[in-house]
């Protein structure tokens, strides 16, 4: 009961019920209980072999480049360079807040920090971007999938948690920026992240 109104308290912060219920997660492995005496993580981010909609990203990239370009020079370029560094700007600040914010609902005193100190480390790997687009009256909802493993202090592996249709931002959203929409997505996952550890570490 405790984690159902944890996820009704998460739907409201989202703004929309269907967030929570099309975002699915699972313990693909280990336990998240050793979590319990823990005060702090160490996140970090990895984007390796990621794909992008059905192409890898590579090929993703070099195909919007040369779109962008074709209609003005440089663009292409200059979206880029955005491609990646919204991750540092953009989406995994929004994580974090998600995560941390959500924590401070409670009275758990835990929280996540690419700058921690903590040996015990949390892998936020992205494995799937869907882009999406808004077109004026045409739109699709961004979307991520994400693999997350925790690392005790030896550095061994204790759990694995997938993410899996996080959803960004859509349509009635102006969100016409790919970096908008994705960043959305990252929230609401570091929300459900979040929900998942104080569940089965803290009992909340």
């Amino acid at each position: 009961m405790k984690k159902i109104a944890f996820l009704l308290i998460a739907g409201l912060i989202m703004g929309f019920a269907q967030v929570s219920m099309a975002q699915k997660v699972a313990i693909k492995s280990g336990s998240l209980s050793s979590l319990s005496g823990a005060t702090e993580l160490r996140v970090e981010y990895t984007y390796d072999n990621m794909m992008v909609g059905k192409m890898k990203e590579a090929d993703y990239i070099a195909k919007k480049t040369k779109e962008y370009n074709d209609k003005e020079p440089g663009k292409g370029d200059e979206w880029a360079k955005a491609w990646v560094s919204d991750r540092e700007t953009r989406y995994q600040p929004r994580f974090q807040d998600g995560f941390n914010n959500f924590c401070n609902l409670t009275s758990v005193n835990f929280h996540i920090d690419p700058n921690s100190g903590s040996k015990i480390r949390m892998v936020v790997h992205t494995t799937f971007t869907e882009p999406g687009y808004n077109i004026y009256m045409s739109s699709k909802n961004a979307s991520i999938n994400a693999e997350v493993t925790f690392f005790d202090e030896a550095g061994t592996q204790f759990a694995m948690v997938t993410i899996t249709n996080s959803p960004g931002s859509g349509i009635w959203d102006l969100d016409y920026d790919t970096g908008v929409r994705i960043q959305e997505a990252y929230a609401n996952a570091g929300r459900a992240m979040a929900v998942e550890i104080l569940d089965q570490a803290f009992g909340k």
